[in-house]
């Protein structure tokens, strides 16, 4: 254990981990290795400048996650958005359905829906859309 870098067997980590974040910064700040050296003999000032360019490294990448999360909120805005008016067309459209069911597909639907078995197929009828019925139905009444 005659390194340069450390006199005890405890400061391997130290060392490392200098090591290691010189490489690291060095590569997030587009620098090469070479041009970031630890100078043994000024130990102090080195690890203030490792600890300088730790911080540099850590805002830069504290401004790329907050830019990152205000995107994905905002996309998760809009979502919310259209969830809420599909939610709301939805509710329109079950209310219209409601009002033009008559009482006997309305018990069937309950009786279903409490049996958690889906509705039997229709092949005699073919599905209205719901535009279509509130046309047919809000003509002139006898």
């Amino acid at each position: 254990m005659n390194s340069p870098c450390y006199s005890v067997a405890m400061d391997l980590g130290v060392c490392q981990l200098r090591n290691f974040s010189i490489s690291f910064l060095s590569s997030l700040l587009g620098t090469e290795t070479s041009s970031v050296k630890l100078d043994n003999s000024s130990s102090g000032a080195s690890v203030v400048a490792i600890d300088n360019k730790i911080e540099q490294a850590m805002d830069l990448v504290k401004s790329h996650l907050m830019y990152a999360v205000r995107e994905e909120v905002e996309v998760l805005k809009e979502q919310i958005k259209e969830l809420i008016e599909r939610n709301s067309q939805l509710e329109q459209e079950n209310n219209l359905l409601k009002n033009l069911a008559s009482p006997e597909q309305l018990a069937q639907f309950q009786a279903q829906v409490q049996n958690g078995s889906p509705p039997p197929p229709s092949s005699t009828q073919t599905p209205v859309p719901p535009a279509q019925l509130a046309a047919q139905t809000s003509g002139p009444s006898a």
